[in-house]
């Protein structure tokens, strides 16, 4: 018969013990992290991270991220390393050893021949008294007094630190080479991220759809512009400048006011001051201002010209979010 188990107390026992650990990561943020960040920084190489097991998972993870947010950086697995990959390291790289015991045999084998090419050696290790902790430059302390396993064997607490720790030293670089969001946008040109970060309005708009009347055109010319171009607005202009919308909310408002529609102009149906956007505006401005305002559609521009329209469908179409 099963336990009977209050998982919700389990679960946030579990997280409150992760967390002391993190409090005690954050105690080991020191002068030798420090030099490490700057190590880094100053290298003309790559930051190459060995690691095996759960360890070299999270490995990868921290190449990834340090690739993606402007830092030269590679993953090889340790037994990898042993047969043929240590020929891709070059005088000028860093190697980081991520390993919450740090006696491994793969890591005494590698570090002998790795130091012998005087290349620089950086520890993430839970065990300072380790073989690895001992022969590297530095060491960036990731100990832990257990993991949050109930027997103490699967890495749990110990992959949560080494993940934290990459993550931190990730941000350090970051703010060193002034990673910038056009630079995010640079490395990240695919899938709903890139398409926040890179997509235009100017990507998104129809230019063949160009909805607009007159300030003095009369009601049905209005009704006929907004039901053609299918866009749910229409752009009032005056000498070839905006001065207003009307959209199909302002119809539908007027005829349940008015039952006499025969003079009715343009200019007694548009609201004043529209929302107005650039053309090379990214397209989630654009989102951002409809969401703000309660409004499906933004009157677009470059250079004071009137361009078109966007509208909520062509930014949710393009996976934006």
């Amino acid at each position: 018969m099963k336990q009977d188990i209050d998982f919700i107390k389990l679960g946030k026992d579990i997280i409150s013990e992760q967390l002391k650990s993190l409090k005690h990561l954050q105690d080991q943020i020191n002068v030798e992290f420090a030099d490490v960040v700057n190590l880094i920084f100053n290298s003309s190489g790559r930051l190459m991270i060995i690691g095996l097991g759960k360890s070299g998972i999270i490995g990868r993870k921290i190449s990834a991220t340090l690739n993606s947010t402007g830092t030269l950086s590679s993953f090889i697995h340790a037994s990898d390393a042993l047969h043929g990959d240590l020929g891709s390291l070059v005088l000028q790289d860093i190697v980081l050893f991520i390993s919450k015991s740090g006696n491994t045999e793969e890591i005494k084998q590698l570090i002998p021949i790795i130091k012998a090419r005087k290349i620089q050696i950086v520890a993430m290790t839970a065990n300072l008294n380790s073989y690895l902790a001992k022969e590297s430059d530095y060491v960036l302390n990731v100990s832990i007094n257990q993991e949050v396993c109930p027997n103490n064997l699967a890495p749990t607490t110990s992959t949560t630190l080494q993940l934290v720790m990459g993550d931190t030293l990730a941000v350090c670089l970051m703010k060193l080479n002034n990673f910038s969001t056009d630079d995010f946008a640079r490395l990240h040109p695919g899938g709903m991220l890139g398409n926040r970060l890179n997509l235009a309005v100017k990507d998104l708009c129809d230019f063949s759809l160009k909805p607009f009347v007159d300030i003095n055109d009369p009601l049905e010319k209005v009704i006929v512009e907004i039901s053609s171009k299918r866009l749910g607005a229409t752009a009032v202009l005056e000498s070839n400048t905006i001065i207003g919308v009307i959209t199909d909310g302002d119809l539908r408002r007027m005829l349940a006011k008015k039952s006499d529609l025969s003079d009715i102009l343009a200019s007694d149906l548009m609201t004043i001051e529209p929302k107005i956007i650039d053309l090379n505006d990214l397209a989630y401005h654009a989102f951002s201002i409809m969401k703000n305002h309660s409004i499906t559609q933004l009157l677009v521009h470059e250079k004071n010209k009137y361009m078109g329209v966007i509208h909520l469908h062509d930014i949710l179409k393009r996976n934006i979010f």
